[in-house]
């Protein structure tokens, strides 16, 4: 499980950073990739990345304001040129069915795989299989915006094999059926239950995208022991008046949504174009106090989530 960063900058593109998009890799867990909103030239950051448009299975858009949406019709279109025939479903705000479906007639594109959308009308789970569950929870943002998080179901606990040496059980078939939990008779005639013989759980990871907002209670619990967050970081910490003013939050409140939620590590994006270089990198020494593994992402940043210890 991988994170990487398609565009990691507020309003519009600067040369230093595109605007919002990332990208949730799960190539391992279910041979996908997942996109966090789509920003205008998204696709042309996926250019520069291995991600495969045609193994895009779902978008999650968080906000209809341009810098998050604009891309959406494009990546969609091409994804039919570039070998996509699987199914994706789009999951957003009340108006997103309408603005992609407005784009994709007027421009008279055909798209070669079926496309769904699942418009959020109300916070609570708006996914789930067997491998992950997704819950949105509503921002304090200028326009109805929603954040995600994203839940690994546990992974079943490793098959003991050295404890079946050391019983003298040798291998093969029959570590199929004791590794799915089975009670199972040897041909020496002894019985053994197979659920003596499988580690631990490994608890699932939890990925937490809180996006534009100001600081709220609801960041906190899309947050809870979240491995990582995503948390939007317009303004420096000293900035609260006008981050405030346009419904955005400052690094300090995002490292305040870190520590109150527990999680493992904060990363700052949706970085204002007035902080570059340097600058952009003091937004996270600012809050070291606050929250001590924080990171300022930018574009092209791949973090690797793993497994908790």
């Amino acid at each position: 499980m991988q994170l990487e960063f398609l565009g990691t900058g507020a309003g519009s593109p600067s040369k230093q950073r595109n605007v919002s998009s990332v990208a949730l890799k799960l190539l391992e867990e279910r041979n996908s990739v997942w996109l966090f909103d789509v920003g205008e030239a998204t696709q042309h950051q996926i250019l520069h990345t291995t991600i495969r448009p045609r193994k895009i299975e779902k978008i999650f858009i968080t906000h209809l304001h341009g810098d998050h949406l604009f891309g959406l019709p494009g990546l969609l279109s091409s994804r039919s040129f570039q070998g996509g025939n699987e199914p994706l479903t789009v999951y957003g705000p009340v108006g997103v069915k309408d603005f992609v479906n407005t784009a994709l007639r007027v421009s008279e594109t055909r798209l070669s795989y079926p496309l769904k959308f699942v418009e959020i009308t109300h916070e609570g789970e708006i996914f789930r299989d067997q491998m992950f569950t997704v819950e949105a929870r509503k921002m304090d943002h200028k326009i109805e915006c929603y954040g995600y998080r994203i839940v690994e179901a546990d992974h079943p606990g490793e098959l003991l094999v050295d404890k079946l040496r050391a019983m003298e059980i040798p291998s093969g078939p029959i570590y199929g059926q004791i590794k799915a939990g089975k009670t199972v008779t040897l041909p020496d005639g002894r019985v053994i239950n197979g659920q003596d013989f499988i580690g631990q759980p490994q608890p699932g990871r939890i990925v937490a995208i809180v996006p534009d907002t100001r600081t709220n209670q609801n960041a906190v619990k899309l947050a809870q022991h979240a491995d990582v967050l995503v948390h939007e970081g317009t303004f420096a910490r000293n900035e609260q008046k006008m981050a405030h003013n346009y419904y955005h939050s400052t690094s300090a409140q995002a490292a305040q949504v870190a520590k109150e939620a527990q999680v493992g590590r904060l990363l700052l994006t949706h970085i204002s174009a007035r902080y570059v270089g340097k600058a952009a990198n003091q937004l996270a020494y600012q809050v070291q106090k606050i929250f001590a593994n924080t990171r300022v992402v930018k574009d092209f940043d791949i973090i690797e989530i793993p497994f908790k210890d």
